[in-house]
């Protein structure tokens, strides 16, 4: 009975019900009617709500930007799901800012349609054919490139990628919905847009680039030389721990009073770098402590060599002994020292400073970042496509180490303990769920290389020429089959005592 009297006090989030919210509740000081698109987001995940749309609202706040405001879209199930959910409120997200000190909560409103997901991407297509967008921005992680690990070039055998090549005008990925849509800017004279990558990659818009162009020119190679030499695809950095929504996260929201279906929770902490390369303009971000700068590729090193690979040395031994969420393996001694020995002894030596912050200060922030006890990311979203996220966040170090002969135990440990975790088993017996696209390849080729090591370097097709190198070999190899004999922790406290 309580319970059902609170559920009827909820408000349900809408634009009718704004002001009727706590004034505890930061929300909109613009006229949301007012707002015109300027962006097509694909990808409309907790991340994109939490960041992108976050720092556009503040400039909303501010009076402007009141053109650019953001369509999202998407190709998934999810994606579906996703713009149900969001049309019920009008867009509108509650966000939650966890801090070690408190939390506080806003509601943005930059967001203002959302596009019907249908097969073909018909709608999709037609929206960013329109003279009104000049952003197509988009969230699709960091294995959804369709990009080779071991030829960086597009992965022109997989069935999506010669279904769009195919049928170009009822495209399967996002890529090809952008490449048609540019077809028909370039025919109506519209002109070009500008592609812009959020994930985290190194060198994303490169990396779009080369997905878009590559794409293109599989069907349509004069259309691929128009998109590579009108589009801009600028990259760019992006920064903020966004846990996933679930009945923790719901509840702090209703705790305000509010019925959102969709909120967001994240942590007191944003950073953008955007390369200055927009083609068809874009909104003041540096009004609102985004950093336009020519050298992307610095703060974006720093940030993925140390923070998304640190996420890794943390969520693969969370879940071999069991434990929940980051906070949790930062509170665990032997992982805390194991973290931190990594990253002092073998991922620093390798970075480079950027304005204003100094490698080691950076593993300082990262790690209070990964401590807050308000933050529950959990160790299984961090450790989610490890396929994808060790050879994107922990080989280029590797490869680094290896040409400057510095020490690459640590890595080979972690890497081996990458490989003990898709065994799919905790050291408690539990069952690890299926984490990866791949699950099913990786946890069978675990399961061998228990006994054969080398086998995981070979077989994945990730490792190249490290699983050449002599040093990594021999030292992953030895680790793997240490964790296997003593145990995970054992393993890294033998690492953290002697380096061995």
């Amino acid at each position: 009975m309580i319970k059902a009297t609170l559920e009827k006090d909820l408000l349900k989030l809408s634009n009718t019900t704004l002001d009727k919210i706590s004034g505890n509740v930061k929300k909109p000081l613009y006229d949301r009617a007012r707002l015109k698109a300027g962006i097509v987001h694909i990808g409309l995940g907790n991340f994109h709500r939490a960041h992108q749309a976050w720092f556009l609202h503040q400039l909303m706040q501010e009076g402007e930007a009141m053109d650019w405001a953001i369509v999202g879209a998407g190709v998934r199930e999810f994606d579906s799901k996703q713009r149900q959910k969001l049309l019920a409120q009008d867009f509108l997200t509650t966000l939650i800012e966890l801090d070690p000190k408190g939390q506080s909560a806003e509601i943005i409103g930059s967001m203002i349609d959302y596009v019907p997901i249908a097969e073909g991407n018909a709608d999709l297509i037609a929206r960013m054919a329109q003279e009104d967008i000049r952003i197509v921005s988009l969230t699709v992680t960091e294995g959804g490139y369709y990009i080779d690990p071991l030829s960086s070039s597009l992965d022109a055998a997989h069935p999506d990628i010669q279904h769009d090549a195919k049928y170009p005008e009822t495209p399967k990925t996002v890529f090809g919905a952008m490449i048609a849509a540019l077809k028909l800017r370039r025919e109506a004279g519209v002109g070009p847009f500008t592609c812009q990558s959020c994930d985290n990659l190194q060198g994303n818009g490169a990396i779009l680039r080369r997905t878009v162009i590559s794409l293109a020119a599989l069907s349509d190679p004069d259309l691929a030389v128009w998109i590579d030499q009108k589009c801009s695809f600028p990259n760019s950095m992006v920064d903020c721990i966004v846990p996933a929504t679930g009945p923790l996260e719901c509840e702090l929201v209703r705790t305000l009073g509010i019925d959102d279906a969709v909120p967001v929770t994240h942590e007191n902490f944003r950073q953008w770098v955007i390369e200055d390369d927009f083609c068809a303009g874009r909104p003041n971000w540096e009004k609102v402590s985004v950093t336009m700068s020519s050298d992307v590729h610095t703060f974006e090193s720093m940030k993925i060599q140390i923070l998304n690979a640190g996420h890794q040395i943390l969520a693969n031994l969370g879940e071999i002994i069991g434990l929940n969420t980051i906070d949790q393996c930062m509170q665990h001694d032997e992982i805390y020292l194991f973290f931190e020995q990594v990253q002092r002894r073998e991922i620093v030596p390798h970075v480079a400073a950027v304005p204003g912050m100094q490698p080691q200060d950076y593993v300082d922030l990262v790690a209070s970042r990964f401590a807050n006890p308000k933050i529950k990311d959990t160790v299984r979203r961090v450790a989610f496509d490890g396929a994808a996220r060790h050879s994107g966040f922990l080989h280029p170090t590797i490869r680094a180490a290896l040409s400057c002969d510095t020490a690459v135990s640590g890595l080979a440990l972690v890497e081996a303990i990458w490989a003990r975790m898709c065994y799919g088993i905790r050291e408690d017996g539990s069952t690890i769920a299926a984490n990866d696209p791949n699950w099913s390849f990786l946890s069978a080729l675990a399961k061998r290389a228990k006994e054969s090591p080398s086998l995981w370097l070979s077989d994945t097709n990730l490792y190249g020429d490290i699983a050449e190198d002599p040093r990594f070999h021999d030292a992953f190899c030895t680790k793997l089959t240490h964790v296997w004999k003593h145990g995970a922790c054992s393993t890294i406290k033998d690492y953290c005592s002697s380096g061995f």
